[in-house]
């Protein structure tokens, strides 16, 4: 008999929360009892789940007495407040935040790349940057196979990435300019920089804020959290990250170097076709890649457009597609609960 748990989602009534519910229904996950937690303003509130009403509680401490699996999408600022106290009382905290995904003591986990560090964990498991998830689907079966020296990736981000209230400005965006009013731009690139930028027909080379060295947090985040992933602190790694007018899916265009010579475009279509987690759509003749479109509300991670570089024998590019809030985020996170019961761990 499957083992019932108890899990807790931490920021339910959000974009990602939203999807994590659907996902724990979906998959079936052995749910004993839910508590879904919110902030003090939202408690109260009722959330439908599988047919059942739940009641919004506050999440605090002592709400997470008896959780099994908490699983966490509020914002930084709540994980790093709640998520240890939440340990503490025995639960295991999936967190889908950025608050402790460089903590060397917190396993950064994609179950098809690295499923061997969950067991590692004291307690939090971080979700790694949903642009970094699609892109190591991608290249570890690669990076296995011919090795891999150098990666470079230009990422075509959706606005939902930004969360619920971007949405909402893309489609007020182009209602707005179809009318011939005025653009209102108060939440992308950044809701808390200095500066507001249309989205809609409009393309954004800004996702969080610069750092001291010309890169932004995201695009630190993708070359950080591919390194520990990996375990390839010596991996040369660059990224430039790019807010586009898609409500869902995240396009990534991507430049490898294999370590090996000799290596054929067909050698890493083979890899790939049967890779976990990979959808190859590669067929140019007959106008075959993937799109954020159709990428929308399906699991996989599609790839495509691989070819090799003109320049340099060891170089290859690919295109790879994700639904950013599923597999860049609720799936995920419920990839990894379900590992840990697989493996004995919860």
């Amino acid at each position: 008999m499957t083992k019932k748990l108890t899990v807790a989602v931490v920021g339910a009534t959000g974009a990602v929360g939203t999807k994590m519910m659907e996902q724990l229904s979906k998959r079936k996950f052995p749910i004993g009892k839910l508590k879904l937690l919110a902030s003090k303003r939202s408690a109260g509130k009722e959330l439908s789940f599988n047919g059942e009403t739940y009641v919004l509680e506050e999440a605090t401490p002592e709400a997470f007495e008896g959780v099994d699996v908490a699983l966490f999408s509020a914002g930084g600022s709540v994980s790093t407040a709640l998520a240890h106290a939440a340990a503490e009382r025995g639960a295991v905290v999936i967190d889908n935040t950025s608050a402790f995904r460089m903590d060397p003591d917190v396993p950064l986990v994609v179950p098809e790349v690295n499923r061997a560090d969950i067991k590692e964990h004291k307690g939090i498991i971080a979700n790694p940057n949903c642009s970094t998830i699609q892109m190591m689907v991608a290249l570890e079966p690669i990076r296995q196979a011919y090795g891999l020296n150098n990666l470079i990736v230009s990422t075509y981000q959706a606005v939902s990435g930004s969360g619920v209230s971007a949405i909402e400005e893309l489609h007020e965006q182009s209602v707005q300019w179809e009318k011939g009013k005025d653009v209102e731009a108060n939440i992308l690139p950044v809701k808390g920089d200095k500066r507001h930028f249309p989205i809609a027909r409009n393309v954004l080379p800004q996702i969080d804020v610069f750092t001291d060295n010309g890169f932004t947090y995201e695009e630190m985040k993708m070359i950080n959290e591919t390194k520990k992933i990996m375990h390839a602190p010596e991996l040369a790694v660059a990224a430039t990250c790019v807010r586009v007018p898609v409500v869902a899916g995240h396009s990534e265009s991507i430049f490898i170097e294999v370590e090996q010579a000799g290596v054929s475009v067909a050698d890493i279509q083979n890899v790939l076709k049967d890779a976990p987690g990979v959808i190859l759509q590669d067929d140019p003749t007959n106008q075959e890649y993937p799109t954020p479109l159709e990428a929308e509300g399906k699991e996989g991670t599609f790839v495509g457009r691989i070819r090799k570089d003109l320049n340099n024998d060891k170089g290859f590019h690919l295109w790879v597609v994700s639904d950013n809030l599923l597999k860049g985020a609720a799936l995920n996170s419920v990839q990894i609960a379900e590992a840990m019961l697989e493996d004995g761990l919860l």
